[in-house]
């Protein structure tokens, strides 16, 4: 499958949520579930600086979505995202036997980034999220939101 419209309304929000954690000082990534019907039933953004550091909307979602979904529920929702989860993220979505996910920017693409503004790597490797859970379904990244993507990062690297 490949990015659609509707995944890009879904993505769009999920690049809501991560400029709301940048307005709340927080680095710049949100999330949506999303059901196998289309029903929005939990969203999150980072909260990395606010609390620590595995508090990722991905990890969230999991956590969420473990508690509260039926496994049959969880196979067939979705998870929209600014950004290609991590490493721990996505090993999170494996194990509670989460859909698809969606992203808007790749983990690659983050490493550029930071990489041409002369910022370090992050302290986990940026893997893709097939190379922690095989099976995945995964889709992205979504050009159409790169450059609005690329400039919420940017505005957390002038901060930081």
């Amino acid at each position: 499958m490949s990015v659609d419209e509707r995944d890009l309304g879904f993505l769009r929000r999920a690049v809501e949520l991560a400029r709301l954690a940048l307005e709340r000082g927080d680095e710049p990534f949100g999330s949506v579930l999303v059901s196998g019907e289309g029903e929005v039933l939990f969203e999150d953004h980072n909260h990395v600086v606010a609390l620590e550091g595995t508090q990722h909307p991905e990890f969230a979602i999991a956590r969420w979505a473990g508690a509260h979904l039926e496994p049959a529920e969880r196979a067939l929702a979705c998870v929209y995202t600014s950004g290609e989860h991590c490493p721990m993220c996505s090993a999170a979505h494996g194990w509670v036997g989460l859909g698809r996910i969606v992203y808007a920017a790749s983990s690659a693409q983050l490493g550029q980034w930071r990489a041409a503004w002369g910022l370090p790597a992050g302290p986990v490797r940026g893997l893709a999220i097939r190379e922690v859970v095989p099976d995945a379904v995964v889709d992205g990244p979504a050009p159409e939101l790169e450059a609005e993507v690329r400039a919420l990062h940017e505005a957390w690297a002038r901060r930081s």
